[in-house]
């Protein structure tokens, strides 16, 4: 431990502990893609100080100063890491002290298994809040109560890596960081370990001018020490960066959400026009003029279904958990739509435009949210809980602006990743290299693929009284289609149709499906059958994603009733009904736990809650006792080693070091190379324990003595010990008891480091204490002097004169 703490010295220890876990803190910057972190972070950050230094200046021990961090966590964790859930973003609520109890626990993984950045707003704030105030908690105790700052950088260093661990592959500022923690590590333990000890002793042992040169020396080497330090650490973390990309948890943790275990919506779109054509399926408030409600978008087709592709980030399987903030580079016009489900029932949620946020409403609302994917490369939505009647949402997003023809103009075609699939029938594309011969910029290849398909093609859904019109968009049906007499389908025909044509062409589109209005409407939009739609978005450089719609009117209806093809087509292949939907596995992030809201409380559930909130006060309890623990168990393996030695004469030693090393945590400091009986003077005198002198006799005669001591001996000599031992804090406080079981005393008393600048130390303080006295006195010790210095263990010496001499 260390003596009393100075103002000074105190202000040096919390600004280098700052620094240091300041450098940590600058890691969740691109895990939250700016800023909206740091108040959760700095706020654990300087509780964390404040709560070190209180304790440390009151004396408190590990049970107080965990206690406060607990209740620093409760109270100010609501208004700097779960804002939203506080009253008047203050005051803690029931939903606050609930979300920080299970936060505790779930919000690590919860933090590895979300898609980055994540939001403060979702309660990622709680990782780095909770992060930040315990280790600086354990971090600055340890600074200001050792004498050695060291153990101070082990928090901090943790706070970096788990820092890096947690974040996303995407460095912050690793140079930055890694030079700035090396020189604040160095100059703090330069400061703190070499600077008041030497100065010390300098200042009485020299003259001024002597002095000085050795302060200007001394400050010279540590300026190059930094130097250097800096330059390699610069160095080595520019190797280290350019030569691989680095690993973090969240890459091995769980596998992303697939979407492939639902059907395509595409597939569902004839049976929508046949059952609900006037239905209600959902109603939307809120829908700006020119804007569509999406479904679902496609870019991968297998010869049989137009499905979502399992490419990865932009395509459109790449889907993530919902969050605040998504789609952060959309441009255009913001909106909030309120969505009512009526009839509709599926996984697709419908929204419309460039998402920034999802809110579910209802009884149901957290299993949806749970359950909730977005994917910001196509603007689809999907829960995994299923949207029933009843269902609300609102959706806070942006619409693009609506492109003319004439801004496009002067596009090219957009560099975008698309899934390779199976190109549709041959004659499509040898259709479509003829449709666009004559077309000169990129803008006129879609117009003329557009005005091919709806100016030729007739439109039917195939239903009672209609042109026969088969559902599906398999290769055969899409061959049936180009290759009558009379082009006719649907929305699901024509857009699969010019998705082929376009991409055959190398022309970047894709299929998407949904609803809008008829042009005029205004007003809350109700969805139904007759107002679903299926189009092409054609990707065009600096417009992005553009509508286009190939369907012809549906007024244009087939001239003849029954269609005459060319040729005998081939046996009508009906589309292949959806696979069926085995049971998901469910990401563990994402349970959907509507049935459990459906029925009464259960009993899982409480328990969950319970383990949740002892989970999180066992994690903070069990980060602060760490080293207290540490320190327990290495003074229980040295008794055990001093015990069980081979020798029955090295037990008795043992025994005796055992007292002197419990003595010394309580605050005796002996000589050093001091016989038994001079430290047993020092112990009775420092500690009022006089029954140490008669056992400091007993174990000489026993160490020294002709004979090996037997092992009743040896038993009878430690219970003594022990005996002594538990007297030692009978007449001290429970504070005085608690640092002495936690002193490092003993343990790090004989290292040479302490014992060169103890000798400063010792030197310094002598020669203050007796002005103009010798040197010859500055070693003298009286039985109740105290002395740090560390002490020689004495084992058993071979019988003979010396051996006598030594006893009496």
């Amino acid at each position: 431990m260390t003596g009393p703490l100075t103002p000074r010295r105190a202000l040096v220890d919390l600004a280098a502990v700052a620094l240091l876990m300041g450098v940590g803190v600058v890691g969740w910057w691109p895990s939250f893609a700016g800023g909206s972190y740091l108040p959760a972070a700095l706020g654990g950050l300087l509780l964390g100080l404040g709560i070190a230094l209180l304790c440390a200046w009151r004396g408190w021990g590990i049970l107080i100063i965990a206690g406060f961090t607990l209740l620093a966590y409760f109270v100010f964790g609501g208004a700097l890491a779960l804002p939203s859930t506080t009253l008047l973003g203050v005051i803690p609520t029931g939903e606050t002290l609930g979300g920080l109890a299970a936060g505790a626990v779930t919000s690590w993984k919860a933090m590895l298994t979300t898609v980055a950045p994540v939001a403060v707003g979702d309660g990622y704030g709680l990782v780095p809040f909770l992060s930040a105030l315990v280790l600086t908690v354990v971090a600055a105790s340890l600074a200001v109560r050792l004498r050695r700052p060291t153990w101070a950088l082990i928090p901090a260093g943790v706070h970096l890596v788990l820092v890096i661990a947690m974040g996303v592959p995407q460095p912050a500022a690793p140079l930055v960081q890694g030079v700035v923690f090396a020189i604040v590590a160095v100059a703090w333990l330069s400061l703190r370990g070499i600077g008041d000890a030497a100065d010390a002793a300098v200042s009485v042992a020299a003259d001024g001018s002597r002095s000085t040169a050795l302060r200007r020396r001394r400050l010279l080497a540590g300026a190059a020490v930094l130097v250097v330090a800096a330059l390699a650490g610069t160095g080595a973390a520019a190797a280290t960066t350019l030569a691989e990309p680095r690993h973090v948890f969240r890459d091995v943790v769980l596998p992303p959400f697939d979407v492939h275990q639902y059907a395509s919506p595409l597939q569902a779109y004839r049976g929508y026009v046949k059952d609900h054509r006037k239905d209600s399926l959902f109603t939307v408030k809120g829908l700006p003029e020119g804007a569509r409600i999406r479904i679902g978008t496609m870019d991968d087709y297998n010869g049989v279904v137009y499905d979502v592709s399992d490419k990865g980030v932009g395509s459109s399987g790449a889907f993530g958990p919902i969050r605040d903030g998504m789609s952060a580079d959309a441009t255009g016009s913001v909106a909030r739509l309120q969505f009512t489900m009526d009839q509709y029932s599926a996984v697709w949620v419908p929204d419309a435009g460039q998402v920034q946020k999802i809110t579910f409403g209802g009884s149901d609302a957290d299993a949806l949210r749970r359950g909730a994917f977005y994917n910001e490369s196509t603007g689809t939505a999907v829960t995994i809980s299923k949207l029933r009647k009843g269902d609300t949402y609102t959706v806070d997003t942006t619409i693009p602006k609506t492109w003319t023809d004439k801004e496009l103009e002067g596009l090219a075609f957009g560099t975008v990743s698309m899934p390779k699939q199976v190109e549709g029938p041959e004659k499509l594309s040898s259709l479509a290299s003829d449709v666009v011969a004559d077309a000169k910029t990129p803008i006129a290849q879609v117009r003329a693929l557009v005005k091919k398909f709806s100016e030729e093609g007739f439109f039917s859904h195939g239903l009672e009284g209609e042109a026969l019109s088969r559902a599906g968009h398999t290769e055969e049906r899409i061959s049936t289609l180009i290759g009558g007499e009379q082009m006719i389908g649907d929305d699901e025909q024509y857009a699969v149709a010019m998705t082929l044509a376009a991409r055959s062409l190398g022309i970047p589109a894709r299929v998407v499906m949904g609803f809008y209005p008829d042009k005029g409407k205004k007003g809350t939009f109700s969805a139904n059958g007759d107002n679903l739609h299926a189009w092409v978005e054609v990707n065009f450089a600096k417009a992005g994603w553009v509508a286009f719609d190939p369907t012809p009117p549906k007024d244009k209806v087939p001239q003849d009733q029954i269609t005459k093809p060319k040729v005998v087509p081939k046996p009508q292949v009906l589309q292949p009904p959806p696979p069926p939907q085995e049971p998901v596995d469910l990401p563990p992030t994402v349970p959907d736990q509507r049935g459990a809201q459906d029925g009464p409380n259960n009993l899982l559930g409480i328990i969950g809650a319970v383990l949740a909130i002892g989970g999180s006060v066992l994690l903070a309890l069990a980060i602060l006792a760490a080293p207290f623990i540490v320190i327990g168990a290495w003074k229980a393996a040295r008794r055990r080693k001093r015990r069980a030695a081979e020798q029955t004469a090295d037990r008795i030693s043992g025994g005796w070091d055992e007292l002197t090393d419990r003595a010394v945590d309580y605050g005796a400091r002996l000589p050093a190379g001091a016989t038994r009986a001079e430290e047993a003077r020092t112990v009775a005198t420092a500690l009022t324990v006089p029954a140490v002198t008669g056992l400091a006799e007993h174990a000489d005669s026993q160490v020294f003595g002709p004979s090996e001591p037997t092992e009743e001996d040896v038993e009878a000599f430690w219970q003594e010990v022990d005996g002594i031992v538990a007297g030692l804090g009978k007449d001290a406080n429970w504070r005085r008891r608690l640092l002495a079981r936690l002193s490092l005393r003993s343990l790090l008393g004989g290292s040479r480091l302490s014992t060169g600048v103890q000798g400063l130390r010792d030197a310094a303080s002598e020669r203050i204490r007796r002005p103009g006295t010798g040197s010859s006195g500055a070693g003298t010790t009286t039985p109740g002097t105290i002395e740090s210095s560390p002490r020689q263990r004495r084992g058993r010496r071979p019988a003979g004169p010396a051996s006598e001499s030594e006893t009496s």
